[in-house]
């Protein structure tokens, strides 16, 4: 194992996620404040969940009993995949080899992550992607220790 290899297995801790629009807009799609974990281990394992805090609760106590706008808001405030990593450490990038995913459109897919370390912090930019008629780029920030 490479000491960057090194350096990302443990617990992280979500500190921000964020969205930068072509045009410099930011945006929190998980609100400002948001929860997660990602997970990397030295067998090349890794999962990762985000969720926005203080998502609302479904008014009939089961799962299966939400209505569709419900159903909706916990889908779009929720994230969650697992799989294996490798790192590109000349591209600085780390793959998630995605197994499975709450977006099925993520199965099977890689998911590039751009890194940087700044202390007990580590930086994960996404690629610039589509998302409706604008093109934006993900930040997501991550502490050492969950």
């Amino acid at each position: 194992m490479t000491a960057v290899e090194q350096a990302f297995v443990g617990t992280w801790r979500l500190v921000s996620y964020e969205f930068r629009r072509a045009d410099g807009k930011l945006t929190f799609p998980l609100g400002e404040d948001p929860a997660g974990m990602l997970v990397y281990d030295a067998q090349g394992n890794m999962a990762a969940q985000a969720m926005r805090r203080n998502r609302s609760r479904f008014r009939a106590d089961s799962v299966s009993g939400g209505t569709a706008e419900e159903i909706r808001e916990a889908f779009e405030g929720y994230i969650a995949y697992f799989g294996t990593w490798t790192i590109d450490e000349q591209a600085g990038a780390v793959i998630h080899h995605v197994t499975a995913s709450w977006y099925p459109n993520f199965i099977g897919t890689d998911q590039v992550r751009y890194y940087e370390f700044q202390q007990n912090r580590l930086m994960l930019r996404t690629p610039p992607r589509d998302s409706g008629s604008e093109k934006r780029t993900g930040l997501l920030t991550w502490e050492r220790g969950a």
